[in-house]
């Protein structure tokens, strides 16, 4: 229930309100989106649209070679940073603190398409993992939505190091 009552994208037909970028409270709890896992590829740098995009052609490719069916997780976005669990089982998939993303992006060519890039706990190498979205909105809701959480991290640390 809790999970489903600021799910973006678990729902057919609820559309995402107008001001949901303004819902504060949501996100302190973690937005969830419901996405199709594509992929991962390792990259050189921790930004750039170039290097994004250059990546998601790659996992795209791969993911199209591959004759396998996608796994479907809910990707939770609050300002501690990303969680992954699988849509069918709930097991955690993984868990990226807001601290290890470094870069995020809905890709113009493929709009349907959200990625973002982290270093990897275990081996410290960058990794671009990507997301199909059932519609282009709802990549780019997913997008926004890190965004305002990475201001969120930011307000809630300063807070925590000003005393206030």
């Amino acid at each position: 229930p809790r999970l489903a009552r600021h799910g973006l994208g678990l729902r057919r037909r609820r559309k995402l309100p107008e001001n949901w970028t303004d819902m504060r409270e949501p996100l302190l709890e973690g937005m969830c989106f419901t996405l199709k896992y594509l992929g991962m590829t390792l990259v050189e740098k921790p930004k750039g649209e170039d290097m994004a995009a250059a990546a998601i052609r790659r996992i795209v490719a791969m993911a199209r070679v591959g004759a396998r069916k996608f796994q479907k997780v809910i990707l939770t976005v609050s300002p501690r940073g990303i969680s992954l669990q699988d849509a069918e089982t709930k097991e955690l998939v993984e868990n990226i603190s807001i601290y290890r993303i470094s870069y995020c992006t809905t890709d113009k060519l493929q709009n349907k398409v959200f990625a973002y890039v982290a270093q990897s706990q275990e081996s410290g190498a960058l990794e671009c993992h990507a997301f199909l979205s059932p519609k282009k909105k709802i990549a780019q809701a997913v997008t926004l939505t890190v965004a305002q959480a990475f201001h969120m991290a930011l307000d809630l640390w300063e807070a925590a190091h000003t005393g206030a």
